[in-house]
């Protein structure tokens, strides 16, 4: 039977034609950006394909065809897909080969995490001077969000949604904001990549490193990459989705055992009665923990695909609930994503030129925070087309870090609001 799920207003009620109409956008989507030549191609250059894919639900949305709040889609993906594509993308760190990238590469990374912890911190406090009404009242909630998002990826956004409680048009706002930022300041990455040799000189780095690194890429991929089975598929799915069941199971228990707590410590504060953020921290610990044993093979059949794809629907039914008008109701969210974004580039350049780090390991370690997997692949190619997977394996650690540190910033901006 059906499950009618929509407002009577709305003009499509039925939750099985909206998930189909989602899925049928997101097909659209993905088959026009990869298009290589024409009109896509050149609208795709400047319009990237995740904010499409949060636009569009939302424009269904906006113009009455759907009633987002009132679909239970959301509720589906925020449960069983993302902390399932927080295993599938978890389980394909090669924690070998990011420290065999050396360690400035690693050093470049962390200083990228670091910097969007603490730029959040700066930027919160210089609207508090510049425009005090832009961080009031729950604006941190959707700053921790976009924590999530330049950490480490989608998953990790959405997660910060739930845990926090960020509303829908909250959330929304800094979706804009996350878009707009981060693809100015991907163009700048880029930018540099063109004049690297001027950078490296600058910070007197040895590039010599770069040249071994390409030849270890080309040997991964020729040893991993296969065509999926079946089999394959379903044994990925297997662990995606046992992984769910088994977080959701054990979430109970951990929230029982939290709150036996003294009430006095207040851990309901730390939203650690939540039982999501049980889910999705479980998720995640299975996920970093099966990276160590052979279910890691399973990346060179598609894991992490498989696991994106769960990210796609879970944005689409995140995107239902957008309130387009409101995007334009607080500019200064701009500033604050700007300011933010200066602080992660000061703290990486800084540190580029302490340790005479070449752009490479600067520029994918930003990227790979900011971007995640969908873009730092396009920063590590303008170097070479070989260095693409180097910034998936970078941006796959960030969906790790992702959880724990975004969370943590999250806790530093409660404070500050407080």
């Amino acid at each position: 039977m059906a499950i009618e799920a929509g407002a009577p207003d709305a003009l499509i009620t039925n939750d099985a034609v909206v998930l189909g109409l989602l899925a049928v956008t997101l097909g659209a989507v993905f088959w026009a950006s990869s298009r290589t030549s024409g009109f896509f191609h050149r609208f795709f250059t400047y319009v990237p394909a995740l904010l499409l894919c949060y636009l569009i639900p939302a424009i269904y949305n906006s113009i009455g065809l759907i009633d987002g709040n009132a679909s239970q889609l959301y509720p589906m993906a925020r449960d069983y897909l993302l902390p399932s594509a927080l295993v599938l993308l978890c389980v394909a760190i090669d924690f070998g080969a990011i420290v065999r990238l050396g360690p400035k590469a690693v050093i470049m990374f962390l200083t990228g995490t670091a910097g969007v912890a603490l730029g959040a911190v700066v930027s919160f406090l210089a609207l508090d001077v510049i425009n005090p009404e832009t961080v009031e009242g729950d604006t941190w909630r959707g700053m921790t969000t976009l924590a999530g998002s330049w950490i480490g990826g989608g998953a990790n956004q959405a997660a910060m949604k739930e845990v926090f409680g960020a509303d829908a048009t909250l959330f929304g706002q800094f979706v804009a904001v996350d878009v707009l930022v981060a693809n100015v300041w991907m163009a700048v990455l880029l930018f540099l990549a063109a004049r690297s040799d001027a950078f490296d000189r600058w910070t007197r780095a040895d590039t010599s490193a770069i040249t071994d690194l390409k030849n270890r890429v080309e040997a991964y991929q020729a040893q991993h990459s296969r065509i999926p089975t079946l089999t394959d598929l379903m044994i990925i799915l297997a662990f995606g989705l046992g992984a769910t069941g088994l977080s959701h199971f054990l979430a109970e228990p951990a929230i029982e055992w939290i709150r036996s707590m003294p009430a006095s410590w207040r851990l309901e504060d730390y939203s650690l009665t939540s039982g999501f953020f049980w889910i999705v921290l479980i998720a995640t610990t299975i996920g970093l923990a099966l990276s160590f044993t052979r279910a890691r093979m399973l990346e060179g059949a598609g894991a992490s695909k498989v696991g994106s794809a769960m990210i796609y629907f879970l944005v689409a039914t995140i995107g239902m609930h957008m309130d387009l008008g409101a995007l334009l109701d607080r500019p200064w969210l701009f500033m604050l994503g700007l300011i933010w974004i200066s602080v992660h580039a000061g703290l990486l350049l800084l540190v580029a030129k302490l340790i005479r780090a070449p752009l490479f390991f600067m520029a994918v370690g930003s990227q790979a925070n900011i971007g995640g997997a969908a873009s730092a692949p396009v920063v590590a190619s303008a170097f070479h087309p070989a260095l693409a997977p180097v910034g998936v394996l970078l941006a796959v650690l960030g969906y790790a870090l992702g959880t724990y540190v975004a969370y943590l910033t999250g806790l530093m901006l409660q404070a500050l609001a407080t």
